[in-house]
C-alpha cells in the first residue's frame, strides 16, 4: 500500500516537470447527466497524458541510484512519458510497444529519442519482452503501473482534484492496470473518505471488474476495445489490493458509449481527448452507478488520439 506521505513526496519530486492541469466544466454535459460535471484535464498534461506524473517520480528515483538505461512496456502514453523524462535526465530509454500501437504515440516516443521495439498485442506479452531486455542490456525496468513510485505519482491528481473542487462528491477514473485509480483513490480516501471513487472499464477489457467480483486477480484472454490505453490483461499485484480497499465500484461502458462521449467532448467542449479518457465521461453521461444531482469529476486521462482514429470516430457519428 502507498500512503499520503508517498503522494506528498511524489508531488515535491515532480513539481518541476509536470503541469497542474485545469478542471473544465460543461453546462450541457451537466444537464444531460443530471449532475454538476467537472473534467480533470490531464489531456492537457505534458506529453498529453497523466502518465508523466508517475514516470517522472519513478525515473528520477532510479536515476538517483545510478541508472543509465531504462526499459518499459507501454501501449503508448507511459512510453511517451518515460521517453520524455529519460531524455530530460540524459538517460537511454527502450520502450516495448504492442504491434498494433497507435502510430502517433509511437512517433512521439521516437521523437523523444527512445528506442522502440514492437512486440505482441497484449500487456502480458510486452511486459515479458521488456523484462527479458533488462538482463540483456543491463537496464532498469520502469513498470507502467504496478509500482509504488508510479502509483504515488498518479496520486497527485487526486490531491489536485480535492484542491480544485472542494465540494466534489464522486470521481470517475479510467481503469487499465490500476496505477491511476490506486493513486487517486489513496489520495482521496485518506483525505476525505466520504467521497466516492468509481472505476470505469470498457466492457471488452473488464479484467478489474472480473477480479473484484471473484475477489482475486483474474486475467482475460481477449481484449478488443477502441480504448487502447486500457488494454491490460489483468490488474497489478500492487494496484489490485488498493482498488479492493478504496474503490467504491467498477462500472463498464460499451464501445458505442465511449465513441459518443469522445464525439461529445470534441464537438461540444472543443477538447480533443482519447477514447481511453472518454470512458470516464461515458460513465457519467450514461449514469453508471447512478449518483444523480452530485458534484462529479471525470478524470480525462489523456488526449493522444491518432489522426486516423479521430476521422473514423467522427464518420461513425454521422
Amino acid at each position: 500500500m502507498i500512503s499520503m506521505k508517498n503522494i506528498d513526496d511524489a508531488a515535491g519530486s515532480i513539481a518541476d516537470v509536470i503541469h497542474r492541469t485545469p478542471v473544465l466544466t460543461s453546462h450541457t454535459l451537466s444537464v444531460l447527466s443530471d449532475k454538476r460535471m467537472f473534467l480533470k484535464g490531464e489531456h492537457l498534461q505534458l506529453t498529453g497524458a497523466f502518465k508523466i506524473r508517475g514516470a517522472t517520480n519513478k525515473v528520477k528515483a532510479v536515476a538517483k541510484e545510478g541508472a543509465q538505461h531504462i526499459v518499459t512496456a507501454s501501449s503508448g502514453n507511459h512510453g511517451q512519458a518515460v521517453a520524455y523524462i529519460a531524455e530530460k535526465l540524459g538517460l537511454q530509454a527502450t520502450i516495448v510497444v504492442p504491434e498494433n500501437a497507435v502510430s502517433s504515440k509511437v512517433a512521439a516516443i521516437r521523437g523523444y529519442g527512445a528506442n522502440v521495439i514492437a512486440y505482441g498485442t497484449t500487456s502480458t506479452e510486452r511486459l515479458n519482452k521488456a523484462e527479458s531486455l533488462i538482463a540483456e542490456q543491463k537496464a532498469v525496468f520502469i513498470p507502467p503501473y504496478d509500482d509504488p513510485f508510479i502509483m504515488a505519482g498518479q496520486g497527485t491528481i487526486g490531491v489536485e482534484i480535492l484542491e480544485q473542487i472542494p465540494d466534489v462528491d464522486v470521481v470517475y477514473v479510467p481503469v487499465g492496470g490500476g496505477g491511476l485509480i490506486s493513486g487517486i483513490s489513496t489520495a482521496i480516501k485518506e483525505s476525505k473518505p466520504g467521497i466516492k471513487v468509481i472505476g470505469v472499464e470498457p466492457e471488452q477489457a473488464n479484467d478489474t471488474s472480473l477480479s473484484i467480483k471473484r475477489d482475486e486477480i483474474t486475467a482475460i484472454d481477449h481484449i478488443d476495445t477502441i480504448a487502447d490505453g486500457l488494454r491490460t490483461s489483468q490488474p497489478g499485484a500492487l494496484t489490485f489490493p488498493v482498488i479492493q480497499k478504496y474503490v467504491d465500484d467498477i462500472v463498464l461502458v460499451t464501445e458505442d458509449e465511449i465513441k459518443e462521449a469522445f464525439v461529445f467532448v470534441l464537438e461540444r467542449m472543443k477538447q480533443l481527448i482519447e477514447p481511453s479518457a472518454a470512458v470516464a465521461v461515458a460513465a457519467a453521461m450514461t449514469n453508471k452507478a447512478g449518483l444523480y444531482g452530485r458534484n462529479v469529476c471525470s478524470v480525462i486521462s489523456g488526449g493522444n488520439a491518432a489522426r486516423e482514429q479521430i476521422a473514423s470516430l467522427l464518420l461513425q457519428a454521422e
